[in-house]
């Protein structure tokens, strides 16, 4: 048996003794599982899996164990991943990493436990407290920061010209002085932070920011990638997706999958409510030359179901890394005007408002999928909010353990409304099919779903 020690780093290095108490509480509860796989899935960062079956299945005598200490917590691997060391020393990332697992799914998740199933009067905004308060632990959200974070979503799955064009945006990006901040997985959450690696570089720019944000399902089967210097795991995906749009200062779609339309879905519902209307977030979707057609059925479908007001609330530039990153220059001074004239914070967006609809975690049971408001007669930021729903739980039949064995146990998801919404559900799903947009290359693909026409 292999053993390995590993002291605190960053933030966890200094702890009292009650805070250590609370967190080996917290190794006998059930998160404690999630908070194994997850380690070992940091362990393997790098590694292009999306299967968490195939990425698990060799170490089934992996463990890990906390040690409690005079001023603070080790943490003891037990039958660690070789692929994690390098001479026999666990590389300096990973082990920065593995402290960041302990801090957001043990530390922070017994705090909020504890702290708010004691409030008698829970305040209206709870989970953006919640959403704060981990970036603020995780030191995400610096006072002295500039404008300068760009959000990047797209797939984990894109094609070789499509990933190398996400190098190139974001190398402009870093030419510019802007950070990176991504799902943390492989494909469209890599390629920006690489590129930007090569920007800052020429800038020398020394103190450059790869902020990788996941949520435990996730993370569990899509490792970090090695660029990553930040890392944290929210608790669930509508905290990950909240925590993405209240740091950002513009947001860059690549072509992407069904997780892509979900991210899309929810920023476009929040902007289309009136309560936002005057809010200054800048939203390019860009590819390049060869995806222009997957744009232009993105767009269709916005227009389709949710109309020209959301399709003007971004801006589609196709094979021009360049102009994605001069436009996103351009508008940073209407970005921090926006915060500073309604007292806002330059780095946390608590002027942007999320109503509960976004906020309520959705569990994608055959159940829920099933009775879905699949209507085009509703308003429009509920309609959005419907369909960020959908392509979530398709998500979670694609990728995640629980959806898996939901898919495995009682068959794909039932989609099911109106017969001119099911039709552009189909069409897109499908194309996101045929292009190879659901799993990583040399994986088959079985629907999780069923699109009833």
């Amino acid at each position: 048996m292999t053993t390995v020690q590993l002291n605190p780093v960053g933030w966890m290095s200094q702890l009292s003794q009650l805070e250590v108490s609370l967190l080996q509480q917290s190794t006998e509860s059930e998160l404690y599982d999630t908070f194994r796989n997850c380690c070992l899935a940091v362990l393997n960062s790098g590694v292009e899996e999306d299967n968490y079956h195939n990425l698990f299945a060799p170490y089934g005598d992996f463990d890990v164990r906390l040690i409690r200490r005079e001023r603070g917590v080790k943490m003891e691997l037990i039958n660690p991943p070789e692929v994690a060391f390098v001479d026999g020393h666990l590389i300096k990332g990973v082990h920065e990493h593995l402290f960041a697992v302990l801090r957001d799914m043990l530390y922070m998740g017994s705090k909020h436990s504890e702290a708010f199933k004691n409030l008698i009067d829970a305040p209206t905004n709870l989970t953006t407290h919640v959403v704060f308060d981990m970036l603020r632990h995780a030191d995400a959200i610096l006072q002295d920061q500039p404008i300068n974070m760009v959000v990047c979503w797209g797939g984990h799955s894109i094609r070789s010209e499509e990933y190398k064009y996400t190098k190139l945006v974001g190398y402009q990006l870093g030419l510019r002085g802007f950070n990176i901040c991504t799902g943390c997985g492989p494909g469209a959450m890599k390629g920006p932070m690489k590129g930007a690696t090569i920007g800052h570089a020429k800038q020398r720019n020394k103190g450059g920011r790869y902020l990788g944000i996941s949520e435990p399902s996730i993370i569990a089967a899509e490792p970090p990638n090695a660029i990553v210097n930040e890392l944290i795991i929210m608790p669930d995906i509508e905290k990950r997706l909240e925590a993405f749009v209240r740091i950002a200062h513009g947001i860059v779609i690549f072509p992407g999958g069904a997780g892509t339309a979900e991210e899309l879905l929810y920023l476009l519902g929040l902007l289309m409510d009136d309560r936002n209307k005057d809010q200054q977030i800048p939203l390019i979707l860009t590819g390049p030359e060869n995806s222009k057609g997957y744009f232009e059925a993105i767009d269709q479908f916005i227009g389709d179901t949710l109309g020209p007001e959301a399709q003007a609330k971004y801006t589609i530039v196709v094979g021009n890394a360049a102009k994605v990153a001069t436009l996103l220059s351009e508008q940073k001074a209407n970005v921090e005007a926006y915060r500073r004239d309604n007292g806002d914070s330059i780095n946390f967006n608590w002027t942007l408002h999320i109503s509960e609809d976004f906020q309520t975690p959705f569990v994608p049971s055959h159940e829920n999928m099933r009775t879905l408001d699949l209507h085009l007669d509703q308003p429009k930021a509920a309609l959005a909010a419907t369909l960020r729903k959908c392509f979530s739980g398709i998500v979670a039949g694609n990728v995640k353990a629980e959806g898996i064995k939901e898919i495995h146990d009682h068959g794909p998801f039932e989609l099911s409304g109106d017969a001119a919404l099911m039709q552009k559900m189909d069409v897109l799903l499908t194309s996101f099919v045929e292009q190879g947009r659901m799993k990583l290359p040399g994986s088959k693909y079985e629907p999780c779903y069923r699109v009833s026409l």
